[in-house]
């Protein structure tokens, strides 16, 4: 199954490995599974933890090494298309791009504009949802 694990489990996952969103991120990342990232997710998680967590900085260099080589970086293709107006953070369309570009199965999220979206393909779970499949 491809799985592209978007930022907020990302972030999770970097700042404890006691979690759901760790443990989920471990599963999408292992075989049979296949992880998958884009470059948005990256830049985000960077962004975010120079902001909210900048003394962690070197927990997330040590995470990004370890994941990098583990899930595929998936590019996010530029063309728009329709359905992406049932997603209503315009900065979450292109990891839906990415996602749908890239053959995923699942979306793993815990964001509430992927979750109450509707959308079928990918699937769209939480952490702890994906864990039970």
């Amino acid at each position: 199954m491809r799985v592209l694990i978007d930022t907020n489990v990302l972030i999770s996952a970097a700042l404890s490995t006691n979690g759901v969103p760790f443990q989920a991120y471990v599963k999408a990342a292992s075989y049979p599974n296949r992880g998958l990232i884009c470059e948005q997710n990256v830049d985000e998680m960077k962004r975010i933890f120079n902001k909210k967590f900048p003394n962690r900085l070197a927990s997330l260099d040590k995470f990004l090494s370890v994941a990098l080589m583990t899930l595929e970086l998936v590019p996010i293709p530029m063309d728009e298309s329709s359905w992406e107006s049932q997603i209503r953070d315009v900065n979450d369309r292109p990891i839906l791009r990415a996602a749908i570009a890239a053959n995923a199965d699942v979306l793993l999220t815990g964001d509430n504009d992927f979750l109450e979206s509707g959308l079928k393909n990918p699937a769209i779970m939480t952490p702890a949802e994906f864990l039970k499949y």
